[in-house]
């Protein structure tokens, strides 16, 4: 991994060559182009779905389809539960830290209070932006990662089987509860699977996440128990990889 030093080097070199230097010209060519396809083709459903900010409050987004639609891989109960009550719960208690550390700003909160409060916005913040991103990150019967996205992840791992593989034995070595996450690494400018415990911890920090799979226990519990690579086994068929090379492109365009 690149230092510090090393990303201002980065950005000193223009951005095409420094993607072809890393053998990623394909991926820097076509990330404008894919982002522009992909959004084009994004439901008003998926768009809402994505909305976790508004009027400076945290907000529960809803659904992109129905509690059943990734059924049998993941169940209805266990989608209701996972959202409506665990999803939500983070999205009270980012709100409430956000409250508290405005208050502080203002004059008008407890001060010797703010490093609690930082970390109560970074478990619940991070929980809250984990999970908007997770329930649009599947869809009933997945898809394949083409194009740009297909190319960086053979760069990365070599091919889809291999980044699966990698993936799914980072996810089910999580310690306790967490994530597996595959993002975008802007200090090396390619692909990168690292793991989180709770939503905050073990993080990178020049890394966007572009696909992410809960993996505490309340994601699998009542359909798997403590069968937890079956999960994660499941998980890998409803990806919505069309929607991971959104977010692709995304953290591409502002590296």
């Amino acid at each position: 991994m690149q230092n510090i030093a090393d990303h201002s080097l980065m950005n000193a070199i223009p951005r095409r060559e420094a993607f072809k230097t890393l053998g990623l010209s394909a991926l820097a060519v076509t990330a404008v182009p894919l982002l522009a396809v992909a959004e084009d083709h994004k439901s008003a459903v998926a768009k809402e779905s994505e909305v976790g900010f508004k009027d400076g409050k945290c907000v529960l987004p809803p659904l992109p389809y129905d509690y059943a639609a990734l059924e049998p891989a993941i169940d209805e109960k266990t989608m209701r539960l996972h959202h409506d009550i665990h999803h939500a719960a983070y999205v009270k208690g980012a709100n409430v830290a956000l409250e508290a550390l405005a208050a502080i700003a203002t004059g008008s909160g407890d001060a010797t209070l703010i490093g609690h409060w930082n970390e109560e916005l970074a478990f619940h913040g991070s929980g809250h932006a984990l999970h908007t991103m997770f329930w649009n990150n599947m869809k009933k019967g997945g898809s394949k990662p083409a194009g740009a996205l297909a190319d960086a992840i053979k760069t990365a791992f070599g091919g889809q089987e291999a980044f699966e593989k990698v993936f799914a034995a980072t996810a089910g070595a999580v310690q306790g509860s967490g994530w597996g996450i595959l993002g975008y690494d802007a200090l090396s400018a390619r692909l990168q699977v690292i793991s989180a415990e709770k939503h905050q911890n073990q993080t990178l920090q020049s890394i966007t996440p572009i696909l992410a799979v809960d993996v505490w226990e309340h994601a699998y519990y009542l359909k798997y128990q403590n069968k937890r690579a079956d999960y994660i086994k499941a998980f890998l068929t409803v990806v919505n990889y069309d929607d991971v090379a959104v977010r692709l492109a995304k953290a591409v365009a502002a590296a």
